[in-house]
């Protein structure tokens, strides 16, 4: 099993907990780079977020 599958198997059901989560670490990192790179966190983020959907919805029922 790998590392995005137990992450998967862990997070279904919490796609709220999961949206803040990837919002947090970009604001941790953006606060880190003091907004120098804001754009492309923020692109980063959007990705993680429409990754993660996709993932939940390509995840057969079980």
């Amino acid at each position: 099993m790998s590392v995005m599958d137990k992450l998967r198997h862990l997070l279904k059901g919490h796609e709220e907990q999961e949206s803040r989560g990837i919002d947090k670490g970009g604001d941790y990192i953006d606060d880190r780079t003091q907004g120098r790179y804001s754009d492309q966190i923020d692109q980063g983020e959007q990705t993680a977020q429409d990754r993660m959907r996709s993932q939940q919805d390509d995840t057969p029922p079980q």
